[in-house]
């Protein structure tokens, strides 16, 4: 036993040493710059040494994105889009899910193939796409003309918030059904054939049993998506490009691309990632008292 759990050790040392070197190297790197000083050049002047930090660029950081603060609107507009698209996101996946790991039957197969074909496209190449089915002349505009909704095209690609969140839900949808539908496949149909011997109706049954049985699913997607979200700005580049619809991502890819305060981007870098780190603690926080929950109520 010694010696197998020395070779699993043994095995588990190039994945440490990645994770180490690219991540954990750069994410003090981050913080260097952001605990760090800047020249008359407004170039960063990294601190690597934690005794001499600079705190105070990050407590500016952590003031400018509540309200009133420098970066509100884009933090609003970052909460805005995610809570809209996660709920619309549900709103359409978990029907999908639910369809597909209990009701497809001969045809899941195919269902499952039709679900990872986004997968095989990269997400850059599908949000360009976009950009062709948004445009004034695109297919969007012209279908809603042809049906009699609208009466001339629609400027989808002027900075509309209604384009950014569609985007975002084509985006990462997929994301979301796979864990739901993982979590649906293996409820155990006799737990469902109960509940409806005991009377329940079948919306009944999906109310007290389905719903609460995928609680654990419905976690993991919602971080699933949740999370990338909150950090991407690539969509909104594509889709937006407007000032308008700025979100958190897009200035500290701005800080780091196109502008000189690098420092200003490494701290919002910090704030970012503590606000997704709360997310995950209540996730995890969550995930342990339904395991807890599940426990107790087998015994």
């Amino acid at each position: 036993m010694r010696n197998e759990g020395s070779i699993w050790r043994s095995l588990s040392i190039p994945g440490v040493v990645w994770l180490f070197l690219f991540v954990v190297v750069p994410a003090y790197a981050v913080v260097a710059v952001a605990m760090g000083q800047i020249d008359s050049l407004l170039q960063p002047v990294p601190q690597w040494n934690p005794i001499d930090w600079n705190v105070g660029f990050v407590k500016e950081a952590f003031t400018s994105v509540v309200p009133g603060g420098t970066y509100w609107p884009a933090t609003r507009n970052t909460i805005v889009f995610v809570a809209v698209t996660v709920f619309l996101c549900f709103a359409i996946g978990y029907p999908v899910a639910y369809y597909v790991a209990r009701k497809a039957g001969r045809w899941k197969g195919l269902l499952l193939l039709l679900i990872f074909l986004p997968f095989w496209v990269s997400y850059l190449m599908r949000m360009l796409a976009w950009i062709g089915l948004l445009l004034p002349d695109g297919l969007v505009n012209r279908s809603l003309i042809h049906l009699g909704v609208i009466s001339q095209p629609v400027g989808w690609l002027d900075g509309r918030p209604t384009s950014v969140i569609l985007a975002l839900i084509y985006g990462y949808v997929p994301y979301l059904i796979l864990p739901l539908y993982a979590v649906l496949d293996r409820i155990d149909r006799s737990v469902l054939e109960a509940g409806r011997d005991l009377g329940a109706s079948p919306i009944r049954t999906f109310f007290h049993v389905t719903l609460p049985l995928s609680r654990n699913g419905i976690l993991a997607a919602s971080v699933l998506i949740t999370l990338p979200m909150f950090g991407d700005y690539y969509t909104n580049d594509v889709i937006s490009g407007s000032p308008h619809t700025s979100m958190i991502g897009n200035q500290i890819n701005l800080y780091f691309q196109g502008g000189t305060q690098k420092t200003v981007g490494a701290c919002l870098v910090i704030v970012l990632s503590v606000f997704l780190a709360l997310l995950m603690s209540y996730y995890l926080w969550a995930t342990v008292r339904a395991s807890a929950a599940t426990k107790e109520s087998l015994l």
